[in-house]
């Protein structure tokens, strides 16, 4: 059970994924993983996700110390059969934000929850997906977007929550799953394995 002397473990250095679970009133503990997250030849995007989410269930293992569950997750970008990670510089935005232009792509959100005895298996997990539709872009857009920068660390080059949501013109599925946590289906499953208790939890005095 999460509560204050046993706290929801983020296994994640996203801000975003931080920023989501805090409007929750959660009590939270996050720990950044080092957690190689380059593609392998030929691995797909599903595979992808669920090998990048088993590793951080496991690197975080070591560190859930006095804590109700674990919880961790990646993102995707992906265009039609290919996952657009995170530039490597200025030069690789531009050439996603270009593919993406004018055009649908999907973001994919893997997440685990671990808790118990054995905190390297999950008792749920769960990909979630969300349609986006980009509107075209001229090139000098795209040039401009790349060199704020705010892109450099996001997969597929943009931001929807940030400057990026300029390019979006709709969306189909979880807004939060687009930012790299999906809220709704989170709390769901954190409520259905019992580890919760009253939610939403009344304010602090």
């Amino acid at each position: 059970m999460i509560d204050e002397t046993h706290p929801l473990l983020l296994g994640s250095a996203s801000p975003r994924r931080r920023e989501i679970l805090a409007t929750f009133g959660l009590p939270l503990r996050v720990v950044s993983l080092d957690v190689d997250e380059r593609l392998r030849p030929g691995e797909g995007p599903r595979p992808y996700l669920e090998r990048i989410v088993a590793d951080k269930l496991a690197a975080a293992t070591p560190h859930a110390v006095a804590v109700g569950a674990v919880l961790v997750a990646d993102t995707s970008v992906i265009l039609g059969e290919t996952a657009l990670g995170k530039p490597a510089d200025d030069a690789e935005a531009r050439a996603m934000l270009t593919a993406l232009s004018g055009r649908e792509h999907e973001v994919w959100t893997r997440f685990a929850i671990a808790s118990g005895a054995d905190l390297t298996r999950a008792v749920h997990a769960e990909t979630v997906r969300t349609r986006v539709f980009f509107r075209a872009l001229d090139a000098d857009e795209i040039k401009a977007y790349a060199a704020t920068g705010e892109g450099l660390d996001k997969a597929g080059a943009y931001a929807i929550q940030g400057i990026g949501s300029f390019a979006v013109e709709r969306i189909e599925g979880s807004y939060s799953n687009v930012v790299g946590l999906p809220a709704c289906e989170v709390i769901v499953a954190l409520r259905a394995a019992g580890l919760l208790g009253r939610f939403p939890r009344p304010p602090i005095a």
